[in-house]
């Protein structure tokens, strides 16, 4: 428990029962972030300290649930992202990471399957699966769209069957 102003110590202290209880509840996945949640909950906590002008006592289960909050915060934000790491090993370089001339043809084809599909559908539909294929939840996607969130959640389900169809009478199927 840290009581009053900050003193080095106690800002030694903090980080470290912060970085404890970071370890202890960051996924395996994201133990090459671990510094980075301390980091961000570490500054959560001294913007609070500095608000509070130093009076807010810091108790250890407050800081367990700020290092909680901060791991589930960088998930989340993660999730949002799509973030995918970029960790290379000793025993795979760029260039075995990069797709062969195959998989780039049968993307694009797939690309243009898709695009093709896409501009057969109605234009709510359309819209709706758009914004899905683009990482949009679909509240936001009706949110953005103006629209309750039961018609953006049929048009986005029912333009995705449609679009599957679609997909399946060119031959290409998940």
């Amino acid at each position: 428990m840290i009581d009053g102003p900050l003193s080095l110590e106690d800002y030694a202290r903090l980080r470290q029962q912060l970085a404890r209880s970071v370890r202890r509840v960051c996924p395996a996945w994201l133990a090459a972030s671990a510094d980075d949640i301390v980091q961000g909950a570490l500054v959560k906590v001294l913007n609070l300290q500095q608000r509070s002008e130093g009076e807010r006592r810091l108790e250890t289960s407050y800081l367990v649930r700020m290092a909680y909050s901060a791991v589930v915060d960088e998930i989340r934000r993660r999730r949002r992202s799509r973030e995918v790491p970029m960790a290379v090993t000793a025993e795979e370089s760029v260039a075995d990471r990069l797709p062969d001339p195959e998989r780039i043809a049968r993307g694009h084809e797939i690309g243009v399957a898709i695009a093709d599909c896409l501009a057969g559908l109605v234009l709510p539909r359309r819209l709706a699966v758009t914004l899905h294929l683009q990482g949009h939840t679909v509240p936001e996607a009706g949110s953005l769209l103006g629209w309750s969130a039961k018609r953006a959640e049929n048009l986005v389900y029912r333009g995705l069957a449609d679009l599957r169809a679609c997909l399946a009478g060119k031959g290409l199927r998940p």
